[in-house]
C-alpha cells in the first residue's frame, strides 16, 4: 500500500470514528480553538494528575484533517507528561510546516504531506495549539489567524 493511500485511510478512519470525542466533566484544563479560514472549531479538555495527562478529550466541528489530527493527538498524549506532550506538539508542528525533520510516530508521519498545502497546516495544528493552551492554562480562545 502506498503512503498516500495509508494516509487517506488513517485520516478517514479518525474522521469517521474520532477517538476521545467527548467533554470531560470537571476537567483540570480546558481551551477552545478556532480556525476562521475554514470554520474548524475545537475544544480540548484534560485531566492532570501532577504532571501526567490522565485523560484528554476534544469536541468540535471541522474538516477531516482537523478532526483526525485531534483524534490522533488525544490517543498519543494520554498518559504522557506535560513536557512530553509539549515536545510532541513541537515535533508535530515542525513536521507539518516542514521546518525540521521531526521524529514522530508512524501515525503522525501521515500528516507530513500537509506541509505542501499551507492552508491545511492550520487545520492539522488547531487541536495541538488548543492542547498547548489547555496545558498552559490560557483562557484566551486560540485562533489560527
Amino acid at each position: 500500500m502506498h503512503t498516500r493511500e495509508l494516509y487517506q485511510q488513517v485520516i478517514l478512519d479518525h474522521n469517521r470514528s474520532p477517538r476521545n470525542f467527548r467533554a470531560i466533566e470537571g476537567a483540570s484544563g480546558h481551551a477552545e480553538g478556532n480556525n476562521p479560514l475554514c470554520g474548524d472549531t475545537v475544544t480540548v479538555d484534560l485531566t492532570m494528575d501532577g504532571e501526567t495527562i490522565v485523560d484528554v478529550a476534544f469536541q468540535g466541528a471541522g474538516c477531516a484533517i482537523s478532526t483526525a489530527s485531534a483524534s490522533l493527538m488525544t490517543e498519543l498524549v494520554k498518559g504522557t507528561s506535560k513536557d512530553e506532550a509539549l515536545s510532541l506538539f513541537d515535533r508535530f508542528r515542525d513536521l507539518v510546516t516542514g521546518t525540521a525533520d521531526a521524529q514522530v510516530s508512524e501515525k503522525l508521519s501521515m500528516f507530513a504531506s500537509v506541509k505542501d498545502y499551507p492552508t491545511r497546516v492550520k487545520c492539522a495544528t488547531l487541536a495541538w495549539q488548543t492542547l498547548k493552551a489547555a496545558l498552559e492554562g490560557s483562557q484566551e480562545t486560540i485562533t489560527t489567524e
